[in-house]
């Protein structure tokens, strides 16, 4: 089987470090966005990845091509127009059925569900409350999905879509696709999502199938809600830290950051080579060889060798950022 791995074809909500590395790459509780994903690949028979990128082309080559120990191409979307569009590009390569991951989102869920179906194709979804912030998905007796409706005013279904997708019947997803691009342009896209309404009607069986856990990265209130949670999971990492420095778990301090005189936690995740002195932090994601004295701030994320000196409140800034309140 192969895996479509989109990186580019939806929006990009978060701001700080977003110009410099591709949103599945941010860290969350001390690893990218990606790593997370990718763990859940594990018992599945995975012949290829398939990466549809945006302009970081390389440095996802880079990243992927000596982590994953999968054989993978990487296609590069030049024009924007959406999630149709996007999985179309890696249409010429598919050799049969597909699993297609947009990774801004951690989640938890058993892929092997794919080994044991005799449907069409699934499509994973999370019960939540807000309802009128998502796609949901709409299924009958049986669970299989009858519609999708893009953040809808009535509870008609509470079970939004994730981004995480099985096609088996891949010849009726490519028509399905062939047709949303035959067809106007939602607000200027072309939704992958039209193209399983089009298989609905063309007979396909999709599987709405739940997921245990669903955790958005895709924003910053929601990323730090992320590390958070991770880190309440069994991500924490806590080293041995010098007199005077005061840890409220949970926390992920990487090897090589060195604390002075400071509160930190809890929901914090520091990479390496960070300083902090004379300090007291909560509720961050802060990257490699950043220097914090004298500051009192809570919520955020703080990109690579950011600079934050005499400074009270909330912070989020990107790469080589420098702020001083003196």
């Amino acid at each position: 089987m192969q895996v479509i791995i989109p990186l580019a074809g939806k929006g990009t909500r978060l701001r700080p470090h977003t110009h410099l590395v591709p949103k599945p790459m941010l860290k969350v509780a001390g690893r990218p966005v990606m790593d997370w994903v990718m763990d859940r690949l594990e018992g599945l028979k995975i012949s290829e990845l398939i990466f549809i990128t945006g302009h970081l082309k390389d440095q996802v080559e880079a990243y992927s091509s000596t982590r994953y120990g999968y054989p993978a191409r990487y296609i590069e979307q030049k024009v924007q127009d959406g999630t149709a569009g996007a999985i179309n590009l890696a249409r010429p390569y598919v050799t049969g059925p597909v699993l297609i991951i947009f990774v801004d989102t951690v989640f938890e869920a058993d892929l092997t569900l794919i080994n044991r179906t005799d449907a069409d194709g699934i499509i994973w979804a999370k019960e939540v409350e807000d309802y009128q912030r998502f796609g949901v998905v709409v299924t009958d007796a049986e669970g299989y999905m009858t519609r999708i409706i893009e953040k809808p005013k009535e509870p008609i279904s509470r079970l939004a879509n994730i981004g995480l997708y099985y096609i088996k019947a891949v010849d009726t997803l490519w028509q399905g696709i062939d047709h949303v691009l035959a067809s106007p342009a939602n607000k200027g896209e072309y939704y992958l999502t039209d193209a399983f309404q089009f298989m609905i009607e063309k007979g396909k069986r999709i599987l709405a199938a739940e997921v245990g856990g669903w955790y958005d990265c895709g924003k910053l209130d929601t990323l730090l809600e992320t590390n958070e949670i991770l880190l309440r999971k069994g991500a924490a990492r806590r080293p041995t830290v010098p007199a005077g420095v005061d840890v409220i778990e949970p926390v992920y301090i990487e090897d090589g950051v060195r604390i002075e005189r400071s509160v930190i936690g809890p929901n914090v995740s520091i990479e390496a080579g960070t300083v902090i002195t004379d300090s007291a932090v909560a509720n961050m994601i802060i990257g490699r060889d950043a220097r914090l004295s004298d500051v009192r701030v809570n919520g955020g994320m703080l990109g690579n060798r950011v600079i934050l000196d005499h400074f009270e409140g909330s912070a989020s800034l990107g790469d080589d950022s420098e702020i001083s309140g003196r």
